[in-house]
């Protein structure tokens, strides 16, 4: 029991959940994705992933102009363009009440996020538990993995249980003391890392950096696998902290393996969805180029790295 609840009925809201997926830990494994992250990363490329409830995903190009959100809407945060004549959503008047979601005929007006209880999660993973083989499993991420801390504890629990391979991907900034337990218990961590300046951490995540490396250097001394994603992008990707990273990483001892995520306008569509700004639309990619000479920074330090994870 948790706070009187059966802990296999906490309920923690999920926005994407991803089967077959290579690219989050060891094998194949299941993804899922938790709302509600503490940090607001500037490139962040999952926005719908940031609040910690269900939102209103609103695409205008699925509008049929039919006018019925107008009618139930309790807020009055959505009028017709007068020149197109497709539903317009005001943000500061919506509290994502959700009610024109549920007479939308096109699926215009839809939800990012269901809540799912522990139980839920796990009969889904149970279902894909036969194409995990040897070592794939279960990935945990957001984003972040630790927001809801006692249900992601007790999934890791009950897929232990069931000989199910845990990974955790965290963005490292872990307060809570369930939160912790998920680090340590957590088979393979996926441990983002997003800059060595705490200064322009602050200014490209809203936190700094010290709980994070704190946290890193906590699941390092465990000696249990770590997967280190480093974020690069037009905000970061500076000579000078590549190369700070690369020494701060060499200095540990259980990180499997070095991930560099390049900067992508993946999720572009979502930000337009929820009626936010996009921050990063001038930003382009770095060159093969450029990206081998990256990669060269943590490969001398005997680090073994790759591009993409």
């Amino acid at each position: 029991m948790v706070g009187g609840v059966d802990a296999k009925e906490l309920r923690a809201p999920v926005f994407n959940i991803v089967h077959g997926s290579f690219v989050d830990g060891w094998g194949t494994r299941t993804t899922i994705f938790l709302k509600g992250c503490p940090l607001n990363c500037v490139w962040c490329c999952n926005p719908e992933g940031q609040k910690t409830y269900p939102e209103l995903r609103f695409t205008q190009q699925d509008c049929n102009g039919c006018g019925k959100c107008v009618t139930v809407c309790p807020k009055q945060a959505i009028h017709m363009d007068p020149e197109k004549h497709l539903a317009v959503v005001d943000r500061s008047q919506c509290d994502d009440c959700l009610a024109c979601t549920k007479i939308c005929e096109t699926s215009a007006m839809d939800v990012f996020g269901k809540y799912y209880s522990v139980k839920e999660i796990f009969d889904c993973i149970a279902r894909d538990e036969r194409y995990f083989g040897s070592d794939g499993g279960l990935t945990i991420g957001g984003g972040e993995a630790t927001y809801f801390p006692d249900f992601t504890l007790e999934l890791i629990r009950m897929c232990h249980d069931n000989y199910i391979h845990v990974a955790l991907d965290t963005c490292g900034f872990i307060e809570t003391e369930n939160g912790r337990k998920c680090l340590e218990e957590a088979d393979l961590v996926l441990f983002d890392l997003k800059g060595m300046d705490d200064a322009q951490h602050r200014i490209n995540t809203g936190v700094s950096n010290q709980l994070i490396h704190k946290n890193l250097r906590y699941r390092d001394s465990l000696g249990k696998d770590i997967i280190v994603r480093v974020h690069h992008t037009g905000y970061n990707a500076s000579e000078e902290n590549l190369n700070q990273t690369a020494d701060f990483l060499k200095t540990l001892r259980s990180i499997r393996r070095v991930d560099l995520l390049p900067v992508h306008k993946y999720g572009m569509i979502k930000y337009e969805q929820l009626g936010m700004d996009y921050a990063i639309a001038d930003v382009t990619a770095y060159s093969k180029e450029e990206e081998a000479h990256f990669v060269e920074l943590f490969r001398k330090r005997g680090l073994n790295v790759q591009i993409g994870g």
